[in-house]
């Protein structure tokens, strides 16, 4: 079971922090889900991966692909499918956005975190764009130069 925080009403369940280092994040959206009952009783329990999933846009509707959700322990034969497509509740407008910015600037659309707010499942999915090796790298050396600094900081004090 992974690690699940909450913080006012927002219970946080999965980050893809695998985006983060992948892609530079454009701006990010708010979207509900269609689950079936096993599904959202799985988030609960934090038995969600978002490492390899993406979202699609087709006939004016946003599909959530390669998402895996654990099946219910406690399902029956009625147990979801691991890596159904989900589909996104997201307003026709921010839809057709999306969609005209993926199509003009060849960015891809990748979810961020699940949560629950208000008991409701939530994804944030970001518009993003590929990072080429050298800014990977620049962000590795970036982030342990700040550790070290945290570090040394630390052991002068």
């Amino acid at each position: 079971m992974s690690k699940v925080e909450s913080t006012a009403g927002i219970k946080k369940i999965a980050t893809n922090k695998k985006a983060y280092h992948d892609y530079h994040i454009i701006e990010s959206v708010e979207a509900g889900m269609v689950l079936t009952g096993t599904e959202i009783k799985s988030i609960r329990l934090g038995r969600v991966n978002l490492r390899d999933a993406y979202v699609q846009i087709r006939n004016g509707e946003a599909w959530l692909v390669n998402m895996h959700i654990a099946p219910y322990s406690h399902g029956n034969r009625e147990n979801h499918e691991p890596r159904r497509e989900r589909k996104l509740l997201l307003h026709r407008r921010e839809i057709n956005r999306l969609l005209g910015k993926v199509n003009e600037r060849g960015y891809t659309i990748v979810p961020l975190r699940l949560y629950l707010r208000n008991n409701r499942a939530k994804v944030e999915i970001a518009l993003v764009r590929g990072k080429r090796l050298y800014d990977k790298r620049r962000a590795i050396a970036k982030r342990d130069a700040e550790r070290e600094l945290r570090r040394s900081l630390k052991h002068h004090e």
